[in-house]
């Protein structure tokens, strides 16, 4: 199975969360926050959003950072995803 976004909407796959502090702690599975950082999986096509036309501003295989409490997550097989509107993308990380 394939996910494929609609209009403005980017799949996008949360890298792993931190399990150690910059000092070394090592936290329990409660107190690791959500990463905000993830993979764009796949993007949406763009068109017209709201009467305005939205051109997609990133592509597949680039890592980015979204809103904390943006998107809806899906879990297709074994793997979790999360779908986002373009504007829930804050930045994108480069290396």
């Amino acid at each position: 199975m394939k996910l494929v976004p609609l209009s403005d909407r980017v799949v996008l796959k949360e890298l792993a969360a931190e399990e150690t502090t910059a000092s070394g702690i090592i936290l329990a599975g409660q107190a690791k926050e959500k990463p905000q950082q993830a993979e764009v999986i796949a993007v949406g096509p763009g068109g017209m959003v709201d009467g305005e036309k939205v051109e997609m501003n990133v592509t597949v295989g680039q890592k980015v950072i979204y809103s904390k409490y943006a998107g809806t997550e899906v879990k297709l097989g074994e793997d979790k995803y999360i779908i986002v509107k373009q504007n829930d993308i804050l930045a994108v990380v480069e290396d």
